[in-house]
């Protein structure tokens, strides 16, 4: 039994992909450009991360369990990524239909904001599809609480977050880190999601016990931070308490094929949808909308039915993209020399 991979989450069930002579499980608990850290058995070790030769199409991500193997004239090497429990993604910001996963294997994603900065309702609401698209369980954690700020952002935060548990947290006055430390335990972690200098790293730093992360000052006339996170990285946690994973700030959210959490977050919105006319009302101009018909008796924001039908839109024209380039990929396997015909002998 590998004792040291216990308080990272080891699971006899990881093992269920077969493992050569020459390899070991391990778990990435950092990953650098063309590197990662992984750990094992045998302690931490740097290994080569190369998506092109070892991988495939899976690059590794913190998080991932993969196996490990020498390679002549390299040393270790990252040979596989094994199957993710769960997965924080979101579109690639660099590509129009690529997804980027930021983390895997983790069970809270925490969606972090600061009391101190104002709130658009929009940016909490893709970022709680986005940890409720993940597979794991979603908190939204509200830093800062301690610091001056306007009561109704916490009226923000009620209407969007829905059943989604929320806790307040101040670093200076710790309160609320016992909150989210009971959320996580043994072997689980807990990501963190959310602008840059909105307080992830500061939490993280206190869920520790000491300044184990760099944090930066946040602009006085925004509130705004600067980028200090640049790498995904497991930090284990005091007493057993399981794992935090901070991520560099987000700025685009891209939805990755979130239907069903689109339709979770937005519940309120889908209970009222199923007393529309026709069962593909766009909640538009469509008669006998009832959510048309709720924002004009005041029983809707139409703001937020809005917001709903853009990222509705967003995914549907995501869909069609892949559809279509799947199909135009079919044909063109087609029109390739022997494509289809029986090989003669």
């Amino acid at each position: 039994m590998p004792d040291q991979l216990l308080a990272y989450g080891y699971d006899p069930r990881v093992l269920n992909d077969p493992v050569g002579d020459d390899e070991e499980v391990g778990r990435v608990v950092r990953v650098d450009r063309g590197e990662c850290d992984v750990m094992t058995r045998t302690g931490r070790i740097r290994v080569l991360s190369d998506s092109m030769r070892a991988q495939g199409d899976v690059a590794p991500v913190t998080g991932d369990w993969v196996r490990v193997g020498d390679e002549d004239g390299l040393g270790a090497v990252i040979t596989a990524v094994l199957p993710r429990r769960t997965r924080v993604s979101r579109r690639d910001p660099a590509e129009r239909d690529l997804e980027q996963v930021l983390a895997s294997n983790v069970d809270v994603v925490g969606v972090v904001h600061g009391l101190d900065r104002s709130l658009p309702p929009g940016r909490l609401e893709r970022l709680l599809v986005l940890a409720r698209d993940s597979g794991a369980d979603p908190l939204v954690i509200l830093a800062k609480c301690d610091l001056p700020h306007e009561e109704s952002l916490r009226a923000v935060v009620e209407s969007v977050a829905g059943t989604t548990p929320v806790v307040e947290v101040s670093n200076t006055e710790r309160t609320g880190l016992d909150d989210i430390v009971a959320r996580i335990g043994f072997g689980r972690v807990l990501a963190l999601v959310g602008a840059s200098g909105v307080g992830k790293s500061s939490i993280v730093n206190a869920l520790v016990g000491h300044e184990l992360l760099e944090t930066g000052e946040v602009r006085g006339g925004d509130a705004k931070g600067r980028h200090i996170t640049t790498a995904r990285e497991l930090v284990l946690l005091p007493d057993d308490a399981g794992m935090v994973l901070d991520t560099p700030g987000i700025r685009s959210i891209g939805l990755w094929e979130a239907e069903h959490a689109l339709d979770v977050v937005f519940g309120d919105l889908l209970e009222l949808a199923g007393a529309c006319r026709f069962n593909d009302c766009s909640h538009g101009t469509e008669p006998g909308c009832a959510i048309v018909a709720a924002v004009a008796d005041g029983d809707a924001d139409v703001l937020r039915v809005e917001r709903f039908n853009a990222m509705a839109a967003e995914l549907t024209a995501q869909r069609a993209r892949e559809e279509q380039r799947a199909r135009r990929n079919a044909k063109d396997g087609d029109r390739r020399p022997g494509s289809g015909r029986r090989r003669r002998h």
